[in-house]
């Protein structure tokens, strides 16, 4: 009976990361009907699924009650969906990206994350990302936000699509172990700004957005430390 319980779990686990290919498509049906601020907020929802449910994996631990089944794999394919092919649209969508150089981009970065999603060092042994972990929803958003222009928008789209290509390793937020605290409650009051920027939409809350940003220029910060000081993440 304890089997069979723990068995419906990691099913459930599994079940609750698919819920986030449902969720990325929401986003799509928003953007396309011009609502910025419901589709960003769906991405936020992806996002939560996406943080959350690796720890819940480990918890019930799927890859010993459903061994038939590929559950990274499954997170990658949700991963591609809404943090690269939804962020890249809703770019576009919105005017971020535009004309030729626009497109470039935002093929770019589509091909670009498409490449280091199947490579076998896109994270490694040790939990690092190799290369600009594709956080294209992230980016998305604080270019809607600032209201960047299709100009500063390609060059800002295409270096960090060249950034993925790059010898640079950058930490995984729920598998690192050296100052999980801070970085666990800098995250969390992160979401509370980024949510209060959402919400104000369609009004662009630039003061709150760009206090926010506290927590990219800290975990870039904190990568880059690592990989100077060879830490190991945990």
């Amino acid at each position: 009976m304890i089997a069979r319980r723990r068995r419906v779990a990691g099913w459930a686990v599994h079940l609750y990361t698919a819920l986030g290919s449902v969720v990325g498509v929401f986003a799509l049906l928003a953007g396309a009907r011009g609502d910025a601020q419901e589709a960003f907020l769906w991405l936020a929802a992806a996002l939560a699924i996406d943080a959350s449910d690796g720890a819940l994996a480990r918890k019930v631990g799927v890859k010993e009650v459903v061994p038939e089944y590929n559950g990274a794999e499954l997170d990658d394919i949700v991963d591609y969906l809404n943090f690269v092919v939804v962020p890249v649209f809703l770019m576009l969508q919105f005017g971020l990206l535009a004309g030729p150089l626009g497109y470039a981009a935002g093929g770019g970065a589509l091909l670009a994350s498409a490449y280091r999603f199947c490579h076998t060092d896109a994270k490694t042994p040790d939990h690092f990302f190799t290369g600009f972990p594709s956080y294209w929803n992230i980016v998305a958003f604080y270019m809607y936000v600032f209201d960047v222009g299709p100009g500063l928008g390609a060059l800002v789209v295409g270096a960090l699509a060249a950034m993925v290509f790059a010898p640079l390793r950058f930490v995984y937020p729920t598998r690192t172990v050296f100052l999980r605290p801070l970085t666990i409650v800098l995250g969390l009051v992160w979401s509370v700004l980024g949510l209060m920027t959402l919400v104000a939409l369609p009004e662009r809350a630039t003061t709150i957005a760009a206090a926010s940003l506290f927590y990219p220029i800290y975990y870039t910060g904190l990568s880059f430390y690592m990989q100077a000081t060879s830490r190991k993440p945990g």
